[in-house]
């Protein structure tokens, strides 16, 4: 696909740590929706916290972790958790998703 006719998503978020999962997609054989929770603290899986938003981006062939630092991945769910964030941008181009932001590191 050419990059004239590619989809561009851009937003950015300011908040504490997100949360990176992924959710079967329309066909079986096809792209997974990446699962995003925001969160306003770092570490919500150990205190049970619902995200106050939650982005669901269907047809996602990869994600890229730009610039961050502080990143953790947690086999017992396969989530991926981004803590001390000051703000996230996540940026969707045809199937590609990127994260990218700033952190501020103890």
């Amino acid at each position: 696909m050419s990059s004239s006719s590619s989809k561009i998503m851009k937003k950015t978020f300011k908040i504490k740590s997100v949360v990176i999962s992924r959710k079967p997609g329309k066909d079986p054989e096809g792209f997974k929706s990446a699962f995003i929770g925001l969160f306003k603290e770092n570490n919500p899986h150990l205190k049970g916290k619902a995200p106050f938003k939650v982005l669901e981006i269907p047809e996602v062939e990869k994600i890229r972790i730009r610039d961050l630092r502080n990143i953790s991945y947690y086999l017992m769910g396969n989530d991926i958790v981004i803590n001390n964030l000051e703000e996230v941008v996540i940026i969707k181009e045809d199937h590609i998703l990127t994260l990218t932001g700033t952190q501020d590191l103890p």
